[in-house]
């Protein structure tokens, strides 16, 4: 783990503040609230999700970054919050086939290295007819800013600790084997227009004869 992952990490929370307070905090409970029974969240970060999730949630999060899965467990003790934090990448969860209720992505999904991969192990563990509930930044469907998405990529990718603001998160959604029920538009406010795309939705997983 680099230098720059570990100072990422340290102001993220900082760097989210004013999309936080301008309605990302709304957003992220519009979506986690909906989660109920065994829950699983991938890339929970520094845990801005926690205060949003009902009480009644059996939660496990998953953080294989060393820095942010501490500033989560912080965060999980200061809240008071029972959870079980799990150091392990959204593409290979230590978890028995559809053993979750429901699963949480919540600008992640922009940054895993196996989009693909990550979606699968989400598949896997979900029962079947279990939703994937989502907020992401994703690639522009205006072109014109899609292209300069495609410009910026390479640095950004350097800048956000390996996310990919040009990735098509909906699309990689459907291609493996969700059932997209909900979807939404919407628009990540104080922040670089880049990354401001956003998503919202509910995916349901297939059942077993159906999957992927």
């Amino acid at each position: 783990m680099g230098l720059w992952s570990r100072v990422f990490a340290s102001f993220y929370d900082r760097m989210l503040a004013p999309s936080e307070a301008a309605g990302l905090g709304d957003l992220r409970e519009s979506v986690v609230s909906q989660a109920s029974g065994r829950v699983i969240e991938i890339g929970a970060g520094t845990g801005l999700n926690l205060p949003y999730y009902p009480a009644e949630a059996e939660l496990v999060l998953a953080e294989p970054h060393g820095p942010m899965a501490r500033r989560l467990e912080q965060r999980r003790a200061r809240l008071g919050r029972d959870a079980e934090v799990v150091s392990a990448p959204a593409e290979a969860l230590p978890f028995a086939d559809g053993s979750f209720d429901a699963a949480v992505a919540t600008l992640v999904l922009c940054t895993v290295p196996d989009v693909s991969g990550a979606l699968g192990e989400l598949r896997r563990v979900l029962r079947p007819g279990a939703p994937l509930l989502f907020l992401e930044h994703v690639r522009s469907a205006d072109p014109t800013l899609a292209r300069a998405q495609d410009r910026w990529a390479p640095l950004w990718r350097r800048v956000g600790d390996g996310c990919y603001c040009n990735r098509d998160t909906l699309r990689a959604i459907e291609l493996s084997g969700f059932d997209v029920a909900e979807v939404r538009d919407d628009r990540l406010r104080k922040a670089r227009p880049i990354v401001s795309p956003l998503i919202v939705g509910r995916a349901l997983a297939p059942s077993a004869a159906s999957a992927v």
